[in-house]
């Protein structure tokens, strides 16, 4: 890193961050973990899983963030019948009018946005959530042969209703762990949501500063990307997610009894990654261990996976990872 220079930048980016939050606060009460959250995702260059009951805002937070920092957004209702093609887009056949020749044009879906909001991502089958997840993945859409970048920056927000489970396709595993967060969205606290209502009669249209667009996201997430981390901070991010592993922690009871399968290597990358995204916004010029515990459960809660043992018990994998951080 130029030091003197990146120290400059990395203040910049924490006044930028108390700014963005300011003016998220005119439209949302409380969530403030949730934007924060969201905030690190975005900057992290990682997708996120968000999990809460109908009626928390969960769209209003999304949308007031992409219009906070200037960025395309797309909204995709997820159904038991929608098709890959409603996501990516399609081809259809048209006609040139000064040639009057055929010919096929591919018109991009709502995938093509910087920030897509894949609204109940458990309610439609596996083919199509296999298509979000690969563009997730890639960056790209291939159809019929042609390959088409998605717009940078890009960021996908899935939500998931935890109370509804008829007519639901929950995500596999595997495809969980493409997910760099999973956050979870709570009923507000009683003054926020006296707050909610009597802003909902009073508030009239809000006028949203720009804080960011597209191209400064890009610099600012190739800056943390330089940020240096040290070897200690890197081995407790990786002991504590090998710990998560039944096979390499058995003198761990309350691993070895309840967990059936510890989070994977990528855990571990996004450990460091959203710890480096944190110190920056907090403008700090390299994570601390402190910095990791903060970003855990985010990154571990969904990496977890319970056995029966536990569920019989009540136990959650935020209770898992709390106990393995404590120690």
């Amino acid at each position: 890193m130029e030091v003197s220079n990146d120290v400059e930048k990395i203040a910049q980016l924490q006044q930028k961050i108390e700014l963005l939050k300011k003016e998220i606060a005119k439209v949302i009460v409380g969530q403030d973990e949730v934007v924060e959250a969201i905030i690190l995702s975005i900057l992290s260059k990682g997708h996120s899983l968000l999990i809460g009951v109908p009626g928390l805002a969960k769209t209003m937070i999304i949308k007031t963030i992409a219009e906070v920092v200037a960025l395309s957004f797309n909204r995709i209702q997820f159904t038991p019948d929608l098709m890959p093609s409603d996501i990516t887009g399609s081809e259809i056949l048209d006609e040139d009018p000064i040639t009057k020749k055929k010919g096929f044009r591919f018109i991009s879906g709502p995938i093509f946005a910087n920030i897509v909001l894949a609204d109940e991502i458990n309610r439609t089958p596996p083919k199509t959530q296999a298509a979000l997840l690969e563009a997730m993945q890639e960056n790209k859409v291939t159809n019929a042969g042609t390959t088409y970048n998605l717009p940078q920056p890009f960021f996908v927000l899935a939500t998931q209703n935890p109370i509804e489970q008829e007519g639901t396709y929950p995500l596999p595993e595997a495809q969980l762990d493409r997910f760099m967060f999973s956050i979870k969205l709570d009923y507000p606290s009683y003054e926020e949501e006296f707050k909610i209502v009597e802003q909902t009669y009073q508030r009239e249209n809000v006028q949203l500063q720009k804080v960011f667009n597209a191209i400064e996201i890009k610099n600012y997430q190739e800056l943390i990307k330089k940020i240096p981390v040290s070897e200690n901070v890197i081995k407790f991010a990786v002991e504590k997610v090998r710990m998560t592993r039944p096979e390499f922690n058995k003198e761990n009871e309350l691993i070895s009894n309840n967990v059936r399968w510890g989070a994977g290597p990528r855990a571990s990358i996004f450990l460091v990654t959203a710890a480096k995204t944190l110190a920056a916004i907090n403008g700090e010029l390299t994570p601390s261990i402190e910095h990791i515990k903060k970003v855990a459960n985010y990154v571990l809660r969904h990496r977890i996976i319970l056995n029966f043992n536990a569920e019989a018990e009540g136990l959650t994998s935020d209770y898992i990872i709390n106990q393995l951080f404590e120690k």
